[in-house]
């Protein structure tokens, strides 16, 4: 019997890249888990570009099972709110 994780439904993920600020985001709409494949739909890049981050050490996160790549969601998130910088908007008020 093949069994395949479950995948991440597309509109969780929109809404969470939609407002990326950790203390925003429903961190239970996203698994504890994310594949390299997550990653890059939420952070809206490619696969390869994943990989060649995680490849320098600049993704926070990264679990390997056997071949599986892996990043911790709550990391991530973490990771992306201190990255952020305010907008031109926020800082005029």
């Amino acid at each position: 019997m093949d069994v395949r994780p479950r995948d991440i439904d597309e509109r969780s993920i929109e809404a969470c890249a939609g407002s990326i600020d950790a203390t925003q985001t429903d961190q239970r709409s996203l698994p504890l888990l994310l594949t390299v494949h997550d990653v890059a739909t939420l952070v809206r890049t490619s696969r390869g570009g994943i990989y060649a981050m995680i490849a320098r050490g600049h993704l926070p996160g990264v679990v390997r099972v056997r071949r599986r790549v892996l990043v911790r969601s709550d990391d991530l998130l973490h990771w992306l709110g201190q990255k952020s910088t305010p907008s031109p908007e926020r800082i005029r008020r």
